[in-house]
């Protein structure tokens, strides 16, 4: 059972940073995707960035597009979310998702990936 372990949330003021992390378990392979998923009070989850493991390719919601970046770590098998100028409306639990055999594309797809992390609160003060 893959485990993936998030950390890196808090409170922050409109216009900061964050730098999210999530742990993985797996010795990961070529085949494997990680990603980030957010859910705000209310909401349904929704897509906020994937990277393929083995060549880098990402993907991003519009949303966040030219504010967040999304990289990995194969010495430590650990994905970050750099979040820069941050929003009021980017408030949510965020959650790391992986699977195998997906792309930074077909993760983005609801409902996700096949394993979850517990979630890191983020929120931005305005």
């Amino acid at each position: 059972q893959v485990q993936l372990v998030e950390s890196g949330g808090g409170l922050v003021q409109a216009g900061g940073s964050l730098r999210l992390s999530c742990a993985t378990s797996e010795r990961t392979s070529s085949r494997y995707a990680m990603g980030w998923f957010r859910q705000a009070p209310g909401k349904e989850r929704e897509f906020v960035a994937a990277v393929t493991w083995s060549g880098g390719s990402t993907n991003y919601a519009d949303s966040v597009k030219g504010r967040f970046t999304i990289s990995r770590d194969y010495t430590k098998n650990t994905m970050y979310l750099q979040m820069n100028s941050l929003k009021p409306e980017d408030t949510a639990v965020y959650y790391c998702t992986a699977a195998y055999f997906r792309t930074a594309q077909t993760l983005a797809v609801p409902p996700g990936g096949d394993y979850w992390g517990q979630g890191t609160q983020v929120t931005v003060s305005s």
